[in-house]
């Protein structure tokens, strides 16, 4: 066991974990932030994704002794304009059905949106293709995140 001081969605915690325990259980037993959500546990799905330091990461993989930078998970990520705007935009759009891949879309879509203020089509596909939704509501979430890229000031 280690202690960790983590920054999660803006806020000092610490947490007395083993090394290699990943991100994702951290979050989500440790220090409760069950939004952030187990779907494969490879890395494969997206359903995981938090921002650490600004990026789009799959907490599934990662572990926790390589944490050093700020962490936001889907309960931080409305705290800013472009956050808010990605979760207006869900909301304007429709996209939820089952919900379960939301949360990694939601992250990932933030992240693209900062990254790239207005982008393409092919940004778009670029970013959001490792995130995979079993409802498969892919167009409306290309036109939230389009729509959210207006939106975002």
């Amino acid at each position: 066991m280690a202690t960790y001081r983590l920054n999660v969605n803006g806020s000092q915690k610490t947490v007395d974990v083993d090394p290699s325990t990943p991100l994702l259980w951290v979050l989500r037993e440790e220090l409760k932030l069950t939004g952030t959500k187990y779907g494969c546990g490879i890395s494969a799905c997206g359903a995981c994704t938090v921002h650490v330091g600004g990026v789009a990461t799959r907490s599934c993989v990662v572990p926790v002794s390589l944490i050093g930078a700020p962490i936001v998970t889907i309960e931080g990520v409305g705290s800013d304009p472009v956050g808010r705007a990605v979760q207006n935009a869900w909301v304007e759009k429709d996209v939820v059905q089952c919900g379960y891949c939301q949360s990694g879309q939601i992250m990932s879509a933030v992240a693209l949106l900062k990254a790239t203020p207005k982008p393409t089509e092919t940004n778009i596909e670029e970013s959001m293709g490792g995130n995979l939704c079993r409802c498969a509501t892919y167009v409306r979430i290309r036109e939230a995140i389009m729509s959210a890229s207006q939106q975002a000031k």
